[in-house]
């Protein structure tokens, strides 16, 4: 369930809930609020409203607006890293291993709750906090990456560093370009597309302890 999905299952008002439900409903509020206004325009009061609470109540889960941005962005940044892992983990074929993989940015961008604005289209990336998070999330994707990379080509940890950046960054930029596309071409098409551009590329280096390309 989503924090979108959470906050509309707890959103009646003057209801009491227990603390863990009622920092989701307030943190799907936020969401959709930081999505659709950007940080900067983006008010508590107008959180409070769209969470159905009042502002002390808010502040008693959030002293700020930036410890909820922050709360978001912890969750969200999370979400693609274990999505990137799960991926990477779901199989040994190593083309059906990039598919998974370029799949996965796409899923993230597709959300139906707009949650990898904040982590990639942010208005606060001037800001150390989030431009941590943010480098945390597109670093980690990429170790898991070079993690495969490296164990299976016996490229040095650099090397495959370099290649792993190369392939998370070119299905984050890929797959926001389609997001604000028309469409025309359907997601599962795009992933294809995009698998095959990396796969071309990646499968040109030997398996590790053979001559043989990736298969």
């Amino acid at each position: 369930m989503t924090a979108i999905e959470q906050t509309e299952a707890v959103r009646p008002r003057g209801t009491r809930l227990p603390r863990r439900a009622r920092r989701n409903q307030l943190l799907g509020a936020a969401q959709e609020v930081f999505v659709a206004q950007g940080y900067h325009a983006a008010a508590m009061d107008d959180i409070a409203e769209r969470a159905g609470v009042s502002k002390p109540v808010l502040y008693q889960h959030f002293p700020g607006k930036l410890d909820l941005y922050l709360a978001l962005l912890d969750q969200h940044c999370e979400a693609l890293i274990q999505s990137v892992r799960s991926a990477l983990a779901s199989t040994t074929d190593n083309k059906q291993r990039v598919r998974a993989t370029m799949d996965a940015y796409f899923a993230y961008v597709e959300d139906d709750g707009g949650a990898f604005r904040l982590v990639f289209e942010s208005d606060l990336t001037n800001e150390p906090a989030v431009r941590e998070r943010v480098d945390k999330v597109t670093n980690e994707c990429a170790e898991a990456i070079c993690d495969v990379i490296a164990e299976d080509t016996g490229l040095s940890r650099a090397e495959s560093m370099l290649l792993a950046s190369g392939m998370g960054g070119l299905a984050q930029v890929v797959a926001r370009s389609w997001l604000h596309s028309d469409r025309s071409v359907p997601r599962e098409q795009a992933v294809q597309l995009l698998t095959s551009l990396a796969w071309r590329g990646i499968a040109g280096f030997p398996l590790h302890g053979t001559d043989q390309q990736h298969h």
